[in-house]
């Protein structure tokens, strides 16, 4: 006959609780896989997996029962660790959304928006256009399996354990933000220069004859040298984002490892 004792089940409990609770905190905060529209049952499906993958190969602190006290602060832990890696892949996508922001306002396409289900609120055409562009760069360059390599890969450069996180991380954190908006501008500086001068050139136009309707003639304008020099900044975007991905990727890794620093 097989007897378990009560320690054998917090035991397991704790060695798939814990990890659980990381790798679904990464699904619902990261790109893609945290998609409103995928369904709660998949993500959860999907959690279970992995964790299902990658509990028998992290080392799990014994005797500590998840119902108390101290096994609710691992469990906080895990969660602020899952999100703040997820947060910082998030981030990527949110740049190539500001950029299309940027982009859509100067080509006087900022009252054309629709309703974006993944941020629940309205976005501008183009800001929906780059995101669906720069997801379809992230899956055909594999960046989900990568994320979720990086994640198993966290569980061994900081490990389930009572410490605390420390606040490097989430320093380094604010500060990934800061350089990836900096990207975003870069994203939008084709589009910006090109209607810069257009505008500039309108400017004159109207200067020269005051007898002409810049609104009538310089919307049409303005929008087809947005939409040209979109179509021709597309080629070189691939290469941005492959290079924003890898450096989101380092980010996860670099906070997982500066939360173990003491």
């Amino acid at each position: 006959m097989i007897s378990v004792t009560s320690a054998q089940l917090t035991a397991w409990m704790a060695a798939f609780v814990f990890p659980l609770a990381r790798i679904m905190a990464l699904i619902a905060s990261a790109p893609v896989l945290g998609n409103k529209q995928i369904p709660i049952r998949i993500k959860i499906s999907l959690g279970m997996l992995l964790t299902f993958i990658i509990a028998p190969n992290i080392d799990v602190p014994s005797g500590i029962d998840p119902a108390t006290a101290q096994g609710l602060l691992i469990l906080i832990q895990q969660i602020l660790a899952g999100l703040a890696m997820g947060f910082a892949m998030r981030l990527i996508f949110t740049a190539v959304e500001m950029a299309g922001d940027l982009a859509g306002m100067q080509m006087g396409l900022g009252f054309a928006s629709f309703y974006d289900p993944v941020n629940a609120s309205y976005s501008p055409v183009i800001a929906q256009f780059l995101g669906v562009i720069a997801t379809l760069a992230f899956l055909a360059m594999n960046g989900h399996l990568y994320m979720l390599a990086a994640l198993a890969d966290s569980f061994q450069a900081f490990p389930i354990s009572s410490s605390l996180p420390s606040a490097a991380a989430f320093r380094t954190l604010v500060d990934w933000g800061s350089t990836i908006f900096s990207h975003a501008l870069q994203l939008a500086m084709p589009l910006i220069g090109a209607l810069m001068i257009t505008n500039l050139a309108l400017g004159i136009l109207t200067r020269s004859a005051p007898q002409l309707n810049i609104f009538a003639v310089g919307f049409p304008i303005t929008l087809a040298v947005g939409l040209s020099t979109l179509a021709l900044s597309l080629p070189y975007l691939a290469p941005m984002l492959e290079h924003v991905v890898n450096e989101g990727l380092d980010m996860m890794q670099r906070i997982a490892l500066q939360m173990a620093k003491r």
